[in-house]
């Protein structure tokens, strides 16, 4: 009988720093996207929040079983929410996510069906004194959900044509429909109207799997919309040196298997591009030699950054793995041939790493793990729109936590910066990928809001969220922070002073889980953060005028009194 335990070990040898990534823009579908919202940085309206702290605004770690019967509550009190919310008959709730405050508040996040069609862009976060009420609400459309008709004009097969000529545009490689396409409710930008939602199949024109989801007006047959669902987003490890690794035992064997974090898992794809691959297994429980030479050395990277991801949003943040639910995802490393990028997808629920140029630098760096990681969170929570500024929004937030976990692992071989995928060295020369107090450094990041922003790639419309947050930690001017020089401008030539990290990453947080949907924009991701600030520390606050001058730093609204 072969008995299984989780286990916990130390290599036995120093490792090496190389060099790789996965959060790589290097080729990054530029999106078409329609921006929800008017053509201005500044929002609409003031965040409602009380002048003082609420001690009990932070969410509280739940259980699995804590969390399941909130669900199970807000699904049995979802039609009366709906009326409550003043939703049409034909109109129906589906829970999502649901967290709950030290203070008993609960947030719940559903999505919304009309007429029993996915509303795309209806989503919706309801905060009550327990899962089933509604005191307030926050919505990706404020239009009515009511669509002129549910009757489609034009036939699917139109909609096929137009997906397909969308990924043949972007020199998508074997691009392929998968499944008919479906009618949907599109909501994200003006009236509600009906839809196809067509997926694209097939690999990108780097090599990365393509998810490209297009919609298309089922009455007139134009495009609407189009976003990439695939995000690019231990043994002795490549870039973290020896570190402890959480493994379990199989009879006289070792896997990489983290019993103490959901089963997350480790496979070596071996150059494959698709299926699960191996999962890493062997007699001794030491993994790598801290040379990407030995296969092993990037899975112990690629592992030990999933538990560190796992454990900082757990202790920091007190959710419980990616869903909430305790459940863990899993890791694919050697992904294909020289391939320069990693991303996330929600179909597998899982993380993927190339070895990089020369399949001498994976990109297994601790901050492009939990980069990577972070786009499943967004996903399973605001499902931020991975095009125009929402897109911008979705990246920059997998940039920050990046950076944050990064910090929070005070890993000496791989210390906590600003820097994104500075150990990979992706670009040959040594300079990071990104640079969150001056975005612009790397030469097509930009440092402030504009209103053509939305129209850019996602991975540099980032810039001026990953500013903000920069701004917001540490503040203006030149400093340094770990031994890296730093020197972080402001658009409108004001100084901005830094509330530290500590308290930014939580106003992030709240803002990203309770506040922001499937279509906020820069103007509605400082709408969310004030709205975060002000029940975590005040709206009377210095941290709540912090967060205002730093969104005027990078051209989103006004200073503090301003």
């Amino acid at each position: 009988m072969r008995s299984r335990s989780s286990h916990g070990r130390t290599p036995h040898t120093a490792r090496r720093r190389t060099a790789a990534l996965a959060l790589a823009g290097v080729a990054a579908l530029v999106a078409t996207a329609v921006q929800s919202g008017s053509a201005t940085a500044a929002p609409d309206d003031t965040p409602s929040a009380a002048s003082r702290a609420n001690p009990g605004a932070e969410s509280v770690r739940l259980t699995p079983a804590q969390r399941a019967e909130l669900i199970r509550e807000a699904n049995a009190t979802k039609a009366d929410t709906a009326a409550d919310l003043g939703l049409g008959a034909k109109e129906q709730l589906v829970v999502r996510d649901v967290l709950k405050d030290r203070d008993g508040t609960v947030h719940v996040r559903y999505e919304r069906t009309y007429d029993g069609l996915p509303v795309l862009g209806g989503d919706l976060v309801v905060q009550g004194e327990r899962a089933g009420t509604a005191e307030s609400v926050v919505k990706a459309t404020r239009a009515s959900v009511k669509p002129a008709t549910t009757k489609a004009a034009v036939p699917a097969a139109k909609a096929e044509q137009q997906a397909l000529g969308a990924a043949k545009a972007e020199n998508a490689k074997s691009p392929g429909v998968e499944g008919a396409p479906r009618k949907v409710v599109w909501a994200a930008d003006g009236t509600p109207t009906l839809a196809y939602e067509t997926v694209v199949g097939g690999l990108q024109h780097d090599g990365t799997p393509q998810e490209l989801h297009v919609v298309t007006d089922a009455t007139t047959g134009e495009k609407l919309y189009e976003w990439q669902a695939v995000q690019n987003g231990t043994g002795h490890t490549v870039y973290s040196g020896t570190v402890d690794l959480t493994t379990t035992r199989s009879g006289s064997s070792y896997n990489l298997t983290d019993g103490a974090r959901g089963n997350h898992r480790t496979y070596n794809l071996n150059r494959g591009t698709s299926g699960t691959g191996t999962l890493f297994s062997g007699s001794d429980d030491v993994w790598g030699n801290g040379s990407p030479s030995n296969a092993e050395s990037a899975a112990a990277d690629a592992h030990y950054g999933a538990a560190l991801t796992w454990d900082y949003y757990k202790n920091v943040h007190g959710r419980n793995g990616i869903r909430g639910n305790g459940t863990g995802a899993y890791s694919r490393v050697h992904y294909g041939n020289n391939y320069v990028n990693a991303f996330w997808s929600d179909s597998c629920f899982c993380m993927t790493y190339g070895d990089g140029s020369g399949n001498a630098n994976p990109l297994t760096s601790i901050d492009v793990a939990a980069h990577e990681m972070t786009h499943g969170l967004t996903s399973n929570t605001a499902g931020l729109r991975y095009s125009g500024e929402s897109g911008g929004l979705n990246e920059a937030t997998s940039d920050i936590f990046g950076a944050t976990v990064e910090f929070y692992a005070g890993n000496s071989s791989d210390v906590g910066d600003y820097l994104i995928g500075e150990e990979i060295n992706i670009r040959g020369d040594g300079t990071p990928l990104r640079y969150m107090d001056r975005p612009s450094k790397d030469g097509s990041s930009k440092d402030s809001w504009y209103s053509g922003l939305g129209s850019i790639d996602v991975h540099y419309s980032s810039g001026p969220a990953n500013h903000f947050f920069y701004l917001l930690s540490e503040g203006s001017g030149a400093k340094t922070i770990n031994g890296v020089s730093y020197n972080s401008p402001t658009s409108d030539g004001l100084p901005v002073t830094g509330i530290g990290r500590a308290k930014a990453e939580k106003i992030w947080f709240r803002a990203l889980t309770t506040k922001f949907t499937s279509t906020t924009n820069y103007a509605g991701a400082r709408t969310g953060t004030l709205a975060a600030t002000g029940e975590l520390y005040g709206t009377n606050s210095a941290e709540y005028k912090a967060v205002q001058n730093a969104w005027a730093a990078v051209n989103v609204g006004a200073r503090a009194g301003g």
